[in-house]
């Protein structure tokens, strides 16, 4: 028998974690391991507990999950994280697909559903509340305008991002621009930190959604 799957709770109410808690454990292939209420505290206690996913609501006393799942999943890769919150926020589901979370749902979900959330997203798949995904798509087909962050690259950043959305190696964007490889390899790294991005597959896996949603041309 395979060991169960360990998850995190982050909520600041304790009766909602009482009873993520006690509706994720009554399955026996699920473990709670730790919970926190705070995301200071979160950040502290999920290396010690070694979740396989994190449950985490998004809006917080001292922060909000959507950034605790950027940490999370920027210092321990191998946690997979599940938002769970009460509002249909786009900008919070739209950041929380930036930051990497694995899943999307919100708390009127149906109990046995959520059980089935967690499961899926430790089992490496992503979903997202079917009544929120449709405005998160209608976001990326409105343009690459509608996030702000890429009004702060320049027209050759742009470009370059457009060529790692291909798949395209530094050196093969420099033959393509006619630069330097070293040059490249700088656009790239001043434009990840204007996107607040840490690594090059964030950036490809992002401007490859804008690209796809984007509606034809005429």
């Amino acid at each position: 028998m395979s060991d169960p799957t360990r998850v995190f709770l982050l909520d600041d109410h304790e009766v909602v974690r009482r009873g993520l808690r006690d509706l994720l454990e009554a399955e026996d292939d699920l473990v709670v391991t730790g919970e926190a209420g705070t995301a200071e505290e979160a950040l502290r206690r999920i290396p010690a507990t070694r979740p396989n996913v994190a449950v985490l609501d998004v809006r917080l006393p001292d922060g909000n999950g959507v950034e605790v799942c950027r940490e999370v999943r920027a210092r321990h890769p191998e946690v997979r994280c599940l938002i769970l919150t009460s509002f249909a926020d786009d900008d919070a589901l739209f950041q929380a697909i930036m930051a990497g979370a694995s899943g999307y749902v919100l708390k009127q979900v149906k109990g046995v559903d959520l059980v089935d959330a967690v499961r899926r997203v430790a089992a490496g798949e992503a979903l997202l509340d079917p009544r929120v995904t449709a405005r998160v798509l209608d976001r990326f087909r409105s343009g690459p305008d509608a996030d702000p962050r890429l009004e702060a690259l320049t027209g050759q950043e742009r470009r370059i991002l457009d060529l790692i959305a291909e798949g395209l190696t530094n050196r093969q964007i420099a033959a393509r621009v006619h630069l330097a490889e070293k040059t490249v390899k700088n656009y790239v790294s001043n434009l990840l930190t204007k996107l607040g991005m840490e690594r090059r597959t964030q950036a490809a896996v992002y401007a490859a959604g804008l690209r796809d949603a984007a509606p034809p041309r005429a």
